[in-house]
């Protein structure tokens, strides 16, 4: 079957460069561009209920760009200033490009996945299991990334910053299209939502992601393209491939992008007997010959001697010595100093003058 026209349900790429507008060019069909959901953020005052602060982890999981979107707006809405030694792990090599947008790619430390979520998870645990790890997600469930991270032990915690809401594409004629691109999970159920009764017939319908083509599985459709793959990291090489009759189609596409299983630890090997313990246990056991009792001999108890109190000896009167009259005790003569007598002073004789005999008349 000839591919004519193409359904791509996301909005249409700003960037001329997009692999989409090469594939037309080369391969000379029409592409059409329609999302089936609409992405709306949380405002920074929703999220603030999860209690989440941004600053304590030290990796960031970028799992689409629009999860890279709405992590620096929620930044930017409650000022955070996202430190430069912060880590940043995205599925695929564009979503690590796409961080440009926001941050200087030189100096920043960012690890991608050319394969698959499982990739980059191992290598999670393998090189960066210490880090807390912070996951931007919507508000729906995401088994398709919490439970690989659960399984190796990863400390990360989930953070809702968008939520998706399904579009009306009602007014779409799926008839008109060979090829059918969904790119995740809520994408299929938009599209059971506007047409509940949608038969396949030889619609081509190509999945990214193992969560998506479960959930067409589930709807009792059939997928033929499914990326990413070793030889197929996007969904435009892959699309590529299969224009060219160049794509094969596994029985199961994500065996290959599971990690390696873990390997159970060997049985700790007993250590090797040694010759004699081998010669023990080839010869038959010999009965124990039991040794017969010796007879008791019984002893007759010794015959208790007894002692007579020895005499005690009398001891002698011993006479008190006469008293003695105590002797006076003899206090030594003190020296008696005789104090210098001060000497008194003489007077001196004032001598008196002698009357005369001689009277004033």
């Amino acid at each position: 079957m000839k591919i004519k026209k193409i359904l791509i349900s996301q909005p249409k790429p700003e960037l001329e460069r997009s692999p989409y507008f090469e594939i037309a060019k080369s391969h000379g069909v029409e592409i059409d561009f329609r999302p089936f959901v609409q992405v709306e953020g949380i405002p920074a005052k929703e999220f603030r209920k999860h209690r989440i602060d941004i600053l304590s982890y030290t990796a960031i999981i970028m799992t689409s760009k629009n999860a890279v979107d709405h992590f620096f707006r929620i930044c930017t809405e409650m000022r955070v200033i996202v430190p430069e030694t912060m880590k940043y792990f995205c599925i695929s090599e564009t979503t690590a490009y796409y961080l440009q947008k926001y941050i200087q790619f030189r100096k920043r430390k960012i690890f991608f996945s050319n394969h698959s979520y499982a990739d980059l998870v191992e290598l999670m645990r393998k090189k960066h299991k210490d880090d807390k790890y912070l996951l931007p997600c919507s508000d729906g469930p995401n088994e398709e990334y919490t439970s690989l991270l659960d399984r190796d032990g990863i400390r990360y915690v989930k953070a809702p910053l968008y939520k998706a809401v399904y579009s009306d594409i009602s007014d779409i004629n799926f008839t008109q299209y060979d090829m059918v691109v969904l790119f995740s999970s809520a994408g299929m159920n938009s599209m059971l939502n506007s047409f509940p009764g949608y038969k396949q017939n030889n619609t081509v319908i190509a999945a990214f992601g193992e969560q998506t083509a479960k959930a067409i599985t589930s709807a009792g459709l059939k997928y033929h393209i499914v990326a990413p793959q070793p030889n197929s990291p996007s969904m435009a090489a892959a699309m590529d491939l299969y224009l060219k009759g160049e794509y094969i189609l596994s029985d199961d596409p994500f065996a290959a992008m599971a990690p390696p299983p873990k390997k159970a630890k060997p049985a700790a090997k007993k250590p090797a007997k040694s010759l004699p313990e081998k010669k023990m246990e080839a010869e038959p056991k010999k009965e124990k010959q039991v040794a017969k009792p010796a007879p008791k001999v019984i002893q007759k108890p010794a015959p208790k001697i007894v002692q007579k109190p020895a005499a005690k000896k009398a001891k002698p009167v011993v006479k008190p010595k006469p008293k003695q009259p105590a002797k006076k005790k003899i206090m030594p003569a003190t020296k008696i100093k005789n104090k210098p007598v001060a000497k008194k002073k003489s007077k001196p004789i004032v001598k008196k003058a002698k009357k005369s005999g001689k009277r004033k008349k």
